[in-house]
């Protein structure tokens, strides 16, 4: 196993283990998430950038590294902490292991410890920053207080505009990269979309340029309210008259360019068992989840939109439904296998949109 390493928490906790995968020392979000499988949909999710992932589940890596399962080309979190880690993983389809994926990909793992006590820390106390290091003598305080996730969506979207042909064509969706996952791109395709893939800077004017017939708002990193630039540039998106779907990060932007307002989750919801209930017919439905930010259902404008679908849990807002443009918005990600995929209907609803 690796060497001593250190799990240090703002409020002064500290958790010893072993280190593993990369070398050196990262200071970020510390967040966790209960998924018992999909650890690499997890790694490769850059809804996760600038934060450290806990997994709750016990053992992580038996089935390996496959990267046709992997959800972007980049890794999202910048550490990851588990209770153990596989070394010998069994699956037809693995083509590594986790240690060696991590040195590959600079990604500094932390095992060893107990996570479920670190998980419980952070669902009473909230989400807290956090430094994984080997070192306890020149641990800065000050720096882990003051970490903040910033630029993420930046940090994570294309910078130039691809388009990838379908052979089985009906339709042109621009696909709003603020981060987006390749399973978005996947569920568009095979429902005979040809999907651009856009910068998350790219305006109306050009959009309007690609004779698109909808707009796929995708998830993505950090505090919504940060993106003032993308913000504005979605008001005059809203005003192409072209139905939109926003998923994730897409719905919290979408619903701030109508004057609603987004805040932070004590501890976010993060894992693909969370419920949600569609509030027009109160069924209930599984969902996978990964987010830090909701949208604050009282300061939905009822003249402007209805509240669609809301956390079983702790009833926050999942799902937002536009009355003056053809626009829709879901907080979970309807195009995870996590369990049950029966909120795939919603890519089915964006596509009857569309069609008319």
């Amino acid at each position: 196993m690796g060497n001593k390493a250190y799990l240090v928490l703002e409020n002064g906790k500290v958790f010893c283990g072993e280190s593993f995968g990369a070398a050196g020392e990262v200071t970020a979000e510390v967040v966790f998430t209960t998924g018992m499988t999909g650890y690499l949909e997890t790694l490769t999710d850059k809804s996760y950038f600038g934060q450290i992932v806990v997994q709750t589940f016990p053992l992580i890596g038996n089935y390996g590294v496959i990267p046709s399962d992997f959800e972007g080309k980049i890794i999202g979190p910048c550490g990851y902490i588990v209770k153990e880690w596989c070394q010998s993983p069994s699956n037809f389809r693995s083509e590594g292991d986790l240690d060696t994926f991590f040195k590959e990909r600079g990604v500094i793992g932390l095992c060893g410890i107990d996570t479920r006590a670190l998980t419980k820390v952070i669902r009473e106390s909230g989400v807290m920053n956090g430094m994984i290091t080997t070192e306890l003598t020149h641990v800065d305080m000050d720096k882990i207080h003051s970490y903040r996730v910033t630029n993420a969506v930046e940090s994570t979207s294309v910078t130039e505009m691809t388009r990838r042909e379908n052979p089985e064509k009906t339709c042109t969706v621009a696909l709003m990269d603020y981060g987006y996952k390749e399973n978005i791109r996947r569920e568009l395709e095979k429902r005979g979309a040809e999907v651009i893939v856009c910068p998350y800077n790219t305006t109306a004017d050009e959009l309007k340029a690609l004779n698109i017939d909808g707009v796929m708002l995708s998830n993505g990193p950090g505090d919504p309210a940060d993106n003032i630039e993308v913000i504005e540039n979605l008001k005059k998106i809203m005003n192409m008259g072209k139905p939109l779907f926003g998923i994730c990060l897409g719905h919290q932007l979408l619903a701030l360019a109508n004057g609603f307002k987004t805040e932070k989750l004590k501890y976010g919801h993060r894992g693909a068992n969370q419920p949600v209930q569609n509030l027009e017919t109160g069924r209930v439905y599984i969902s996978s989840q990964n987010h830090g930010y909701a949208v604050v259902s009282s300061t939905i404008d009822p003249e402007i939109a209805d509240e669609y679908f809301n956390n079983v849990n702790d009833r926050t807002c999942e799902g937002v439904r536009y009355k003056k443009i053809p626009a829709f918005s879901v907080q979970f990600h309807p195009e995870a296998c996590g369990g049950p995929r029966d909120t795939a209907f919603l890519f089915d609803k964006f596509f009857e949109m569309m069609g008319k």
